[in-house]
């Protein structure tokens, strides 16, 4: 499928990269330099996905951001950052971002992580996900790691699937537990700390490599964990 893609960077060589690259897996691309601009082909509609630059000149992409999410709740947004500190990314994901990304970054880690936001957004029902040596098939809820099955609780098996739909992006906790309360209030006790003790237990204790992650502050992820040169190793996952 042809999935149609809006960037929005202010940087005109960044632009430029970003569109050619994306363009390469099938994809139709339009990028902008201008919020203004943005706001305005995402009112005539048609835009599956957007990747948001956060400095931008007159309305920057914090405020694009949550006028986005006023106007459109379900559409993915990705979020370009210079800025690297916790605070930073805390703020993009409040703004209603479901994943960042900082610069200096690589085009196929973004190529990567835009996969994994649209995977997660418009459905991979019939895929098998799989991270590293982890496997989970999406028709019979089987999970597999080396070859090894692995049990899981029902409530396990949802985190697990949202996770790893998301690989190797960051699910926030606010995320979780919508998809695992499907928008009833979690219970007052931390049922998604304790689940995901017990998904660790399964998913990484009997084996040698971690895969589940934390982020303080920001969420979990499933990924193979970071390469020497710092970058996330890609996932396996289909698109």
């Amino acid at each position: 499928m042809g999935f149609r893609v809006l960037v929005v960077e202010d940087s005109v060589d960044i632009l430029s990269n970003v569109v050619e690259y994306l363009s390469t897996k099938g994809w139709s691309v339009e990028g902008t330099c201008s919020s203004a601009d943005a706001w305005e082909r995402l009112q005539a509609g048609g835009i599956d996905l957007l990747v948001l630059d956060i400095g931008l000149p007159g309305m920057d992409g914090l405020t694009l951001c949550r006028r986005i999410r006023l106007a459109d709740a379900k559409l993915p947004i990705l979020m370009l950052t210079a800025r690297d500190s916790i605070d930073d990314r805390v703020d993009g994901l409040s703004a209603g971002a479901d994943d960042y990304l900082v610069k200096p970054f690589s085009l196929r880690e973004l190529a990567a992580r835009l996969e994994a936001l649209l995977r997660r957004a418009y459905g991979a029902e019939n895929a098998v996900l799989r991270v590293a040596d982890l496997a989970l098939d999406c028709r019979t809820m089987r999970v597999t790691r080396a070859g090894r099955p692995i049990e899981l609780n029902p409530t396990c098996l949802k985190i697990l699937k949202t996770l790893m739909l998301a690989s190797p992006g960051i699910v926030s906790r606010e995320r979780l537990e919508a998809v695992v309360w499907s928008g009833m209030s979690p219970p007052a006790s931390d049922s998604l700390r304790s689940n995901m003790y017990l998904l660790r237990q399964a998913v990484d204790k009997p084996f040698a490599a971690s895969l589940i992650q934390t982020h303080p502050r920001l969420g979990w992820s499933v990924s193979a964990g970071p390469r020497q040169d710092g970058s996330p190793t890609e996932s396996k996952n289909p698109c």
